[in-house]
């Protein structure tokens, strides 16, 4: 039985603040309403449960439009990289009812007659969550103006211009620093406690300290290693609180995939955050869409990443470009076929995907790669247990991940802090260690070219496969200057011609294709293999021919996805622009890097 606290906004902060969305027109707080509820340590705990805004099943999406994924789906970075965007076409993100609230809370929390251990507790959540929705404005803008302060209408500062981005990051690691010091551990599973604090803020330092380091353009790169000095210090705290581990039961083929389907994370000790659900009480959204056939699908470029199972280079391996189907999942490290579904996978939770069960054949479409997640996909039929799978918000392995790349880094990298951070993750997939003497992948030096390290190389490979799916892909392009690589075509398996293919691996054809000019036969002409089951038909060809298969040379080739992902503008498209609205109401506001 989930041992946790259900967060409840019936009351919620509606009784506190105004209906409408529009910060610039948003009314004072009644002094009623604030003078009535901020009495108790319950009305702090409920108003703060009222802040809580953690992603669901939606995370499984957040990859899409990068390297890792193709989409056919509207997203932002797709709009800007395919179309003319500019700041009347890109309007979402402006928005400061949240901050609202937080600081609402922050002034009038010392009327509640509660000790000063739990007050500071309770401000200092509210001060974590003010750090992250500043972080994510940083992310997007880059400069915003800070306020720690409920604004009324005829406020002065409602027209300020942005603040900088230096003087922004030295608020909120203020408040993440508060945040550590004074939120307490023992908090109810699914709340808040000291360790969520040290997760994110070592997340976020990361990402500072990174994206200084790499982006010339804001001329930052003397203070990235503060950045990075305190991400590592946030993970060393947990490393050494002794609290998490990899969840390891000695099952390479299983251990991790089991993190993506279980109804109670809440006594997992990989979990340092989840979003608890409980079947007909609080439902996790899932949806089999994250199958990969809708919107979303898988690339080869992300299929190519794995390791092979004895630690060598998928990209070292003769003709790796042209191997089918099949022999991709062979000897590879365990996580790709408990990420993506593989030769010989049973499918239960068959849905509106019809192409078979057991040993479930590789559906394809146009428009898709051909690839399907299988990480995060419940592949079961009991609605309640589908229901109540936890979503695992942050793992031990992001904070071991976070603590690496900041030592690399950082230049003071040993085998030592490599054995307690990604060889624990390679130890549960059954790969070898990895070793400071490594020598670079050539593959994965052309993407990272700025990057001389063939350890930080590796972290950086280790954190794609391991988060994979997982919504931190464009935050790390982004950190890293390496947009571009969300350029390149998205494809799926490679089919050397016409013919029958066995998609299953047990040596049988499941699969014909026939060429755009042939017809397929009705279902009582269709061939069927030595099993008795009929063939699949799919007709090939070119992009944009009427067929159902698109493959990159008409009749051979990769299946394509997504022929034309536009052009990432750099230094631009790292970030975003403020909406054409905000800025004639507040012409004090500037663009940054291009954006009009």
């Amino acid at each position: 039985m989930k041992n946790i606290i259900i967060f409840s906004v019936a009351i919620g902060l509606g009784i506190l603040s105004s209906c409408n969305d529009d910060f610039l027109e948003r009314l004072p707080e009644t002094e009623i309403a604030v003078d009535n509820f901020f009495n108790t340590e319950e009305d702090l705990a409920i108003y703060v449960n009222g802040l809580y805004n953690f992603p669901g099943y939606g995370l499984y999406y957040d990859d899409e439009a990068t390297d890792n994924a193709a989409t056919t789906g509207n997203r932002e970075i797709k709009t800007m990289m395919t179309t003319s965007a500019n700041s009347s076409t890109i309007t979402s993100g402006w928005n400061w009812q949240t901050l609202r609230d937080i600081n609402l809370f922050l002034e009038n929390s010392d009327n509640a007659v509660v000790s000063e251990e739990i007050r500071n507790h309770y401000n200092g959540v509210a001060r974590f969550f003010r750090a992250q929705f500043y972080m994510a404005k940083i992310k997007r803008y880059s400069n915003v103006p800070w306020y720690d302060e409920v604004l009324s209408t005829d406020s002065e500062d409602l027209y300020k211009p942005s603040d900088s981005r230096e003087f922004v990051l030295d608020k909120i690691f203020e408040d993440y620093q508060f945040a550590v010091d004074n939120v307490l551990e023992d908090q109810p599973s699914g709340a808040v406690n000291k360790w969520v604090v040290l997760a994110y803020a070592g997340r976020s330092a990361l990402y500072e300290g990174t994206f200084r380091k790499h982006h010339d353009e804001l001329n930052l790169q003397g203070s990235a290693d503060a950045y990075l000095q305190l991400a590592s210090s946030y993970s060393k705290q947990i490393i050494d609180g002794g609290v998490f581990a990899i969840h390891n039961t000695g099952n390479p083929n299983t251990d991790y995939y089991d993190l993506f389907i279980s109804e109670d994370l809440t006594t997992n000790d990989e979990i340092v955050f989840s979003n608890i659900s409980i079947a007909n009480v609080k439902n996790n959204g899932f949806s089999v869409t994250v199958f990969g056939n809708y919107e979303m699908s898988p690339a080869k470029d992300l299929v190519e990443s794995y390791l092979m199972a004895d630690g060598s280079y998928y990209s070292s391996q003769p003709d790796y470009e042209t191997k089918t189907f099949v022999e991709e999942f062979q000897n590879r490290d365990p996580r790709l076929s408990q990420t993506f579904s593989f030769p010989g996978w049973e499918l239960i939770n068959v849905s509106n995907y019809s192409a078979g069960v057991r040993n479930y054949v590789q559906q394809l479409n146009k428009n898709f790669t051909g690839y399907h997640l299988i990480k995060g996909f419940i592949n079961s039929l009991d609605i309640d247990y589908v229901n109540g799978v936890d979503v695992p918000l942050f793992r031990y392995a992001e904070v071991l991940l976070t603590y690496a790349e900041a030592q690399a880094e950082l230049g003071t990298m040993s085998q030592s802090i490599l054995d307690i951070t990604v060889n624990e993750l390679r130890n549960r997939a059954g790969l070898p260690n990895l070793t400071m003497g490594i020598t670079a992948d050539p593959v994965l030096a052309e993407s990272y070219p700025d990057v001389n390290s063939p350890v930080l190389l590796e972290i950086r490979r280790e954190r794609r496969v391991e988060l994979a799916q997982e919504g931190r892909r464009l935050d790390d392009l982004n950190r890293w200057n390496a947009g571009k690589l969300m350029e390149k075509e998205p494809v799926g398996p490679y089919f050397p011609g016409l013919g029958k293919y066995d998609l299953t691996g047990d040596g049988v054809e499941d699969i014909i294709l026939i060429a755009a000019s042939e017809v397929v036969p009705e279902p009582d002409n269709r061939e069927v293999n030595s099993l008795g089951v009929t063939l699949i038909y799919y007709r090939v060809g070119n992009f944009g021919d009427d067929v159902d298969v698109y493959l990159t040379n008409g009749t051979s080739g990769n299946i394509v996805a997504n022929p034309e992902r536009g052009t990432f503008t750099e230094p631009k498209d790292y970030y975003r622009p403020i909406p054409a609205t905000e800025m004639t109401l507040n012409p004090s506001l500037e663009q940054v890097f291009g954006w009009e």
